[in-house]
């Protein structure tokens, strides 16, 4: 998960007390002003809700469902059913629960936002109480739990390694340009490798460049430990931060520090769907312009910008994508995990800004990193860019493999279509190049490497 880490001192903010214990007239309903744009004909009322509350828990998985009707019933403006689904999510969230429990509780409070337009003062007091506690240390801890429990970020930082690392075989003058804000955890094991390479050992220059705010801080702590582990593995070794833009964009050559015969490698992880939509073409033009040896991208398999201008169409996406996060934090993590609920709490975050709060009035910047686009829509715009897919290798995908064999059952390697049959299709359809983390059959994350 692209994840700005927060430690686990915050507590979550919201406009109804989270505690199980407490329900319905928490959420304050008199906001609901909107006026129903459907027939009243089949009257909500919430004394009726407690019985179907707990038909509802009977079933087992019955998150999805309610909150499904809860947010059909805003798109059509219906308050009486809105009142009927909010009151009956109230009754059967918490934050404590299991993972419908849990689902219900953090989509609750988006669509509770959304009902009474209250999302980005929801969302920004969310992200100030998370900032208040946030620091380098907490941080790193929370990054390598997470890594140790799950391979979703592991995946994508082993095989970019790999495709690296061959990229540039035989150089001695290596540039490695990292969009990302993971703390530079990707560059430890590849600084190993290249201690032991066979040949004289090369001169790595890393140029780190981030746009979140609160990685920006980080960067200095992050650049000492780098140098002084650099220094250990006897890579001699250059940290070259950039922390001052706002947006990619506004990525200039000079301020990469491109030497001539260096041997550039780009590595872009939960980087580009930061990009403005209509802008992303553009920076992929402007990463190939840098004529790297090898471009690597990593991206979550979502589609949050297809469906941006239907609500309901964007709610089924977000609940699809993050029904499937939580599941994995709940089967990675131990119940009572101090991890596993800072992780989910960061959903809870990103959920409000993407389905609580009005796009229209939400900043660039604070949108984030919630525009996501699936791997046949990245590889579209990559080709139309010219850029041509690089097949991972086998002794790659070996890595990958036994990557996925530390973690607990349910993960797999899938290769896409192209990857498959080896064609390229220069049309620029619909097949998607590279290779996915699947998570019981679903795809979850997309890797893939590129050369110009």
């Amino acid at each position: 998960m692209d994840i700005t880490f927060f430690t686990a001192k915050e507590a979550p903010t919201s406009f109804f007390n989270q505690s199980h214990d407490h329900h319905l007239h928490h959420l304050h309903f008199s906001n609901l002003d909107m006026q129903s744009s459907t027939s009243h004909s089949s009257e909500y009322s919430p004394e009726h809700s407690p019985s179907a509350a707990a038909t509802a828990a009977a079933t087992g998985k019955w998150a999805s469902t309610l909150l499904k009707e809860c947010a059909k019933a805003i798109s059509e403006k219906d308050s009486n059913k809105i009142h009927h689904f909010l009151w009956m999510l109230n009754e059967l969230a918490s934050p404590y629960g299991d993972s419908d429990q849990k689902m219900a509780s953090y989509f609750l409070q988006a669509l509770f936002c959304r009902a009474t337009e209250t999302g980005l003062t929801c969302y920004k007091t969310l992200v100030a109480v998370a900032e208040k506690n946030h620091n380098f240390d907490s941080a790193l801890r929370l990054i390598l739990k997470f890594q140790e429990a799950s391979p979703w970020t592991t995946f994508g930082h082993v095989a970019s390694n790999g495709a690296i690392l061959e990229a540039l075989e035989g150089e001695t003058k290596l540039h490695i340009i990292d969009i990302s804000n993971t703390l530079c955890t990707q560059w430890p094991t590849l600084l190993e490798s290249l201690a032991t390479r066979n040949d004289d050992t090369p001169h790595l220059k890393l140029t780190v460049v981030t746009t979140t705010s609160i990685v920006k801080c980080l960067m200095k702590e992050i650049g000492q430990r780098m140098e002084k582990f650099a220094r250990l593995m006897g890579v001699p070794f250059e940290f070259n931060p950039i922390t001052n833009l706002n947006h990619l964009t506004d990525l200039t050559n000079e301020a990469l520090k491109v030497e001539e015969g260096e041997a550039i490698a780009i590595n872009c992880i939960g980087a580009l769907r930061r990009v403005r939509v209509e802008e992303r073409n553009n920076v992929i033009s402007m990463l190939k312009s840098l004529k790297p040896r090898v471009l690597t991208i990593v991206e979550e398999e979502a589609d949050f910008i297809s469906s941006k201008n239907d609500f309901l169409k964007c709610f089924e996406e977000c609940l699809r994508f993050y029904t499937l996060y939580f599941e994995m934090l709940e089967e990675s993590f131990v119940a009572t995990s101090n991890e596993r609920l800072v992780l989910e709490r960061e959903c809870s975050r990103s959920i409000v800004r993407l389905l609580g709060c009005d796009h229209d009035q939400i900043s660039e910047e604070e949108m984030g990193s919630e525009r996501r686009e699936k791997g046949k829509q990245w590889t579209k715009r990559l080709k139309q860019a010219l850029f041509s897919s690089a097949d991972f290798s086998e002794d790659v995908m070996d890595d990958v493999k036994a990557l996925l064999k530390r973690y607990k059952p349910g993960w797999a390697l899938l290769r896409s279509t192209a990857a498959v049959t080896g064609d390229e299709d220069e049309s620029g359809g619909d097949d998607s190049s590279g290779i996915y983390l699947t998570w019981k059959e679903e795809s979850v994350v997309w890797v893939s490497a590129w050369k110009p």
